[in-house]
């Protein structure tokens, strides 16, 4: 029967491995972070920039009280309307989108998704758990999840070119 090994071993007399005399191990292969470290790249800047819109929609709307619109008719005038801010009350636009509320709504669902990309990175890395509260502040914070990928990019890259062989599980 095979005996179930721990995932973090004693250090070998070879040299390598912490000060703490533990070897570094990860949740998956190298290919396997690296991929959890794309997609939450990806997610990272799209979550910003989405939060980062969010913010200038708040901005138009409890600032100036105007709402982001597409399509439609302009209430005053009865022409057509394209894309713009119109009041939000009285309705500035009959009909149309509100880009506004769509802009709640995607930021919302790729919120979401961003922690999903945060939880697979973190638990692949074996970080503690400061890191993933951290990683998720990134998509609350206007301008965090930027500098927060910027560093959580290099520490991984980094953990992986000292440990190159904590990601060979298989």
């Amino acid at each position: 029967m095979i005996e179930p090994q721990p995932a973090v071993q004693p250090q070998q007399s070879s040299g390598t491995g912490s000060a703490t005399g533990k070897k570094r191990r990860f949740g998956g292969t190298e290919a396997q972070v690296r991929s959890a470290l794309k997609f939450y790249k990806a997610l990272a800047y799209l979550t910003g920039s989405m939060l980062l819109l969010l913010c200038l929609e708040m901005i138009a709307r409890y600032a100036f009280g105007q709402y982001l619109f597409a399509g439609g008719t302009n209430a005053a005038t009865g022409e057509p309307f394209g894309l713009g801010l119109a009041d939000a009350e009285p309705p500035g636009v009959i009909g149309g989108v509100n880009l506004s509320v769509a802009v709640l709504i995607v930021h919302g669902w790729m919120y979401v998704v961003y922690l999903m990309s945060n939880f697979r990175l973190w638990s692949l890395m074996r970080w503690p758990f400061a890191k993933l509260i951290i990683m998720a502040l990134g998509g609350v914070v206007p301008f965090l999840s930027f500098f927060v990928e910027k560093k959580f990019h290099a520490e991984v890259e980094a953990e992986i070119a000292a440990n190159p062989q904590a990601p060979q599980r298989y």
